[in-house]
């Protein structure tokens, strides 16, 4: 199985489990899972990241902004498929029948350059794969109380039977891996 971080995940990870990793083995755990190809790290995940909280996870985590760790997304555009569900599915419709044509498609473009939508692409182009197993982290909830046009990641993730959870939950699936490194860290 195969994970796609998303940038909150990854401030959750900095501020709320990071300054408990006194022997860094947090640290070495996600560098180690994102190059062995388990977790991925999305070109504009790790952008997002440069922006965020006074860059905190760039300071913290120096593989963010590491090219060999780096997933790009450049070649991965929305199919036919993608943008009716778009349009159809993963917009919000109060909202769409607030704005104008221009608007939306505006707002369009701009979330399909985001790393909301990179991350949504590539969960899609992985779970066709053979092994199609991907989970998507992310600290977002599905309410949806921002009045974007768009859902938010763990909406149109159980819209297309995409396992979406949280880094809590993540870090409880990879607990034993976890523990096993920090006795080895302690004795």
């Amino acid at each position: 199985m195969r994970f796609i971080i998303d940038t909150n995940t990854w401030v959750s990870l900095v501020r709320y489990y990071k300054p408990f990793d006194k022997n860094s083995v947090i640290y070495d755990f996600f560098k180690r899972k994102i190059k062995d190809g388990k977790f991925i790290l999305l070109s504009e995940v790790s952008m997002e990241c440069s922006y965020v909280s006074k860059k905190i996870v760039q300071k913290e985590l120096d593989f963010i902004t590491d090219k060999q760790f780096i997933t790009k997304t450049a070649n991965l555009l929305p199919t036919k498929k993608f943008y009716n569900l778009l349009d159809n599915q993963f917009c919000n419709q109060f909202q769409k029948r607030l704005l104008s044509d221009t608007d939306i498609e505006s707002l369009t473009n701009e979330f399909l350059k985001s790393a909301d939508a990179k991350i949504i692409l590539k969960s899609i182009e992985i779970s066709k794969t053979l092994d199609n197993r991907i989970t998507v982290v992310t600290e977002e909830t599905s309410s949806n109380n921002d009045n974007k046009l768009f859902k938010k990641i763990p909406s149109i993730c159980k819209e297309l039977n995409i396992e979406c959870i949280g880094l809590p939950k993540l870090i409880e699936f990879f607990n034993k891996e976890i523990n096993v490194q920090i006795k080895n860290t302690c004795t």
